[in-house]
C-alpha cells in the first residue's frame, strides 16, 4: 500500500502505508527513543503530532496490554523507518501493523527518516499530511494551510472525576492527558489518588481535602489555558503542588513567567539534565514542544533548579515561598530511564513537612 508524507514546506516523502488507511493531519515530530514505540504511541501528549522514530527498526518485539500509558493511542500518525513483520517477544499479543489498524492510526515506512528528521531539525517542527489516498498534492497543500486545533487539553482529558484508593496522602491529579506511568508511581506509594478533569475549579478541588496537588502532562500550547493557569494560582500557598511536563508549564505561567515554543521540541528516553542544587546529572525521558523561558523567571517568586545540558533551556523550578515545585521531564519514565523517580519522594517528604503525620495513615 502506498503512502506520502508530505510537509508544509512542500516536501514529499514516499513510502510503504501499514496501519489504518485514510488521511491525518499533524505536527510532525521526531522521538529518539530505541525502545518504547507503544508507550509513545498511547502517551496523550502526542495528540495532533504524527511521530516519527529516529530508531530504524520499530516493531521488533510486538505489542502488549501491559506497555500503555492510556486506554488507546493519540498519535495521529506514525513514521518509521523499517516496521517489523515477525515480532518476537515473549509478551507479544500482536504485530504493529495490526495494532495501528485497529485503532485508525495511519502508518508510512520506508522512508528516510534520517533526513526527514535533518528537516525538523534545520526548519523547525511544521504540519504535515500522511495519507495512503490519492489526493493531489495542490489539495494536500491547500489542507495544509489551515491552523491546527489548539483545544488538545480538553479532548484528552478525563471526562469526570475517579478516584484510586490508598492509605497514604490524599492527592488530587489535574488530569490535562496524564500519563498512566504517573498515576502507578503515586499508587507504589500508597497516596489516596483523585483525578479530576482539567478545568475543575480551585474550590472544587480543595474540598476534595487534598494533601497535594499534581499537575499532570499533556498537549498543546500552555499559552492556550489561561483558565487552568489562574486555577493553580488560586492553589499556590493553600496546598503542596508538584508538576510535570504540561504542569511545569502552567505553574510558572501561573507565577507570572512566560512560554514559547522550541524549534523541534524534545522527544526521547536520553536528554541530560543538570540538578543544581547537587550539581548531578540526570538522563530524561521527554516530550514537549514548549519550554518556560529562563529569563521570564526574573521578577517571580520561582528559582531555577535544573537545566538541559543539551540547549540551557528550563528543566526545574521551585517557589520561594510556598511548598510547590515542578519539572519539566518524566521522572515516571515510560519509557526511559527511572533516574528521576526520587521527585516522587519529594514530594510525599514535602506534604509531610506541610501537613506533619496527619497527612500518613489517616483518613482525617
Amino acid at each position: 500500500m502506498r503512502a506520502r508524507l508530505v510537509l508544509e514546506d512542500g516536501t514529499l516523502f514516499e513510502g510503504i502505508g501499514f496501519g489504518a488507511v485514510g488521511e491525518s493531519i499533524g505536527e510532525v515530530v521526531f522521538n529518539t527513543g530505541m525502545t518504547g514505540y507503544q508507550e509513545i504511541l498511547t502517551d496523550p501528549s502526542y495528540y495532533g503530532q504524527i511521530v516519527t522514530m529516529t530508531y530504524p527498526l520499530i516493531g521488533n518485539y510486538g505489542v502488549n496490554q501491559d506497555d500503555i500509558e492510556s486506554a488507546k493511542p493519540h498519535a495521529f500518525g506514525f513514521v518509521v523507518r523499517e516496521a517489523a513483520d515477525h515480532p518476537s517477544n515473549w509478551r507479544s499479543i500482536g504485530k504493529i501493523a495490526e495494532y495501528l489498524e485497529r485503532h485508525g492510526i495511519i502508518g508510512i515506512s520506508g522512508i528516510d527518516t534520517r533526513s526527514l528528521v535533518r528537516r525538523i531539525r534545520q526548519q523547525g517542527t511544521m504540519k504535515a499530511l500522511l495519507t495512503t489516498l490519492d489526493t493531489p498534492l495542490e489539495q494536500i497543500r491547500e489542507m495544509l494551510q489551515k491552523p491546527l486545533p489548539r483545544d488538545q487539553v480538553a479532548r484528552v482529558t478525563t471526562p469526570s472525576m475517579y478516584r484510586c484508593p490508598g492509605e497514604g496522602p490524599r492527592i488530587v491529579a489535574m488530569d490535562f492527558g496524564m500519563k498512566a506511568g504517573i498515576l502507578r508511581s503515586f499508587l507504589a506509594r500508597g497516596c489516596d489518588v483523585t483525578v479530576v478533569p482539567a478545568y475543575t475549579p480551585a474550590e472544587d478541588i480543595l474540598s476534595l481535602r487534598p494533601h497535594g496537588v499534581f499537575l499532570s502532562n499533556g498537549p498543546g500550547d500552555p499559552a492556550d489555558l489561561p483558565e487552568i493557569a489562574e486555577t493553580v494560582k488560586q492553589l499556590l500557598g493553600r496546598v503542596p503542588i508538584f508538576g510535570i511536563c504540561m504542569g511545569h508549564q502552567l505553574l510558572s505561567l501561573a507565577c507570572g513567567a512566560k512560554t514559547k515554543k522550541l524549534k523541534f521540541g524534545h522527544h526521547g528516553a536520553n536528554h541530560p539534565v543538570k540538578d543544581l542544587a547537587t550539581g548531578r546529572v540526570y538522563i530524561t525521558s521527554q516530550n514537549h514542544e514548549y519550554e518556560v523561558t529562563k529569563e521570564s523567571l526574573a521578577g517571580t517568586d520561582l528559582e531555577l533548579t535544573h537545566i538541559n545540558q543539551n540547549d540551557g533551556t528550563v528543566e526545574g523550578v521551585r517557589h520561594k515561598i510556598h511548598p510547590a515545585f515542578s519539572v519539566q521531564y518524566h521522572p515516571e519514565a515510560r519509557p526511559g530511564p527511572d533516574d528521576s523517580d526520587y521527585l516522587f519522594d519529594r514530594f510525599l517528604a514535602m506534604i509531610e513537612q506541610h501537613h506533619g503525620s496527619a497527612a500518613y495513615g489517616r483518613r482525617n
